[in-house]
This record gives C-alpha cells, structure tokens and sequence, in this order.
C-alpha cells in the first residue's frame, strides 16, 4: 500500500463566506484557518496547498471575550531605533479592522512559504459587501 501525496492541479477549490458579525474572534480564525489549509478534506497533504478561497465579511463587527478590546496590544518593530509601534485592539478596530482578523488568522497557519501562499486565498471585508460575487461562494456556519 502506498501513502496518497495530493497534487496541486488535482486540487478542487470552492469559495466560502464566513459572516463574522457578533461572532468571536478566535471561531472566525480557527474556521478560516481550517477552510484554508483544506484540513477537512481527504486528500489533505501538509506540504500541499489544499485549502479553499475564504471571505470574511462584517470584520468589523466581530466580538473579543473579555478585557482584550482595551488589554491586547499588536506590536511591530521596524528594526530602527524608535522605530516600534505597539496599537490595541480598540485603536486598531477604529483604523482597519480587517486587520484584526487577519492577524489572527495568519497566527493559525504554518509560518513558510505554504503559510503565505495560503493567506493569499482569505479576503477580509469591514462591512457586509464584497467583490466576489461572481465565483458564487458558500455561506460556511460556525
């Protein structure tokens, strides 16, 4: 018996769409994160990209448990002196919120290059409208 390895043009992809308005942030990650590494399907194969396109609507509108609104700080650091920036969840929500999920997602896929070819399949949306109307995506329920 031989182990099955999933080839990249073997791969079906479908398009979802996770409605994110009053859910929490952690379930919207973990089911865009699942979705898009194809961790459901059968033929799931970890060095392939396996996974399906994912839109993220409502973004902005997606609930943190807690104190973490205020609490939770994102930092970067530019590699210059002076040169890192620390913002909450609060601020963050007021200038992108599509950030915010984003981040959380890309926190549940491998750190490689397969990581960054996989975030290119999420598109996150603020509000309710998005551009992909055409290739029909599926409602995904959490």
């Amino acid at each position: 018996m031989k182990t099955f390895s999933a080839k990249a043009e073997e791969i079906e992809r479908k398009w979802y769409v996770i409605d994110a308005e009053g859910k929490v942030l952690g379930d919207v990650a973990v089911a865009a994160a699942k979705l898009l590494r194809g961790k459901e399907k059968p033929i799931f194969t970890p060095h392939v990209d396996c996974g399906d396109h994912v839109i993220v609507i409502n973004a902005d509108k997606v609930v943190l448990t807690g104190n973490k609104e205020d609490q939770k700080i994102y930092t970067s650091y530019s590699g210059y002196v002076g040169g890192q920036k620390r913002e909450s969840v609060r601020k963050l929500r007021e200038r992108r919120p599509e950030l915010i999920v984003e981040r959380a997602v890309n926190g549940m896929v491998p750190h490689n290059r397969l990581g960054r070819q996989i975030m290119k399949k999420l598109r996150v949306y603020g509000g309710a409208e998005h551009q992909q109307e055409a290739q029909q995506p599926e409602a995904y329920q959490i």
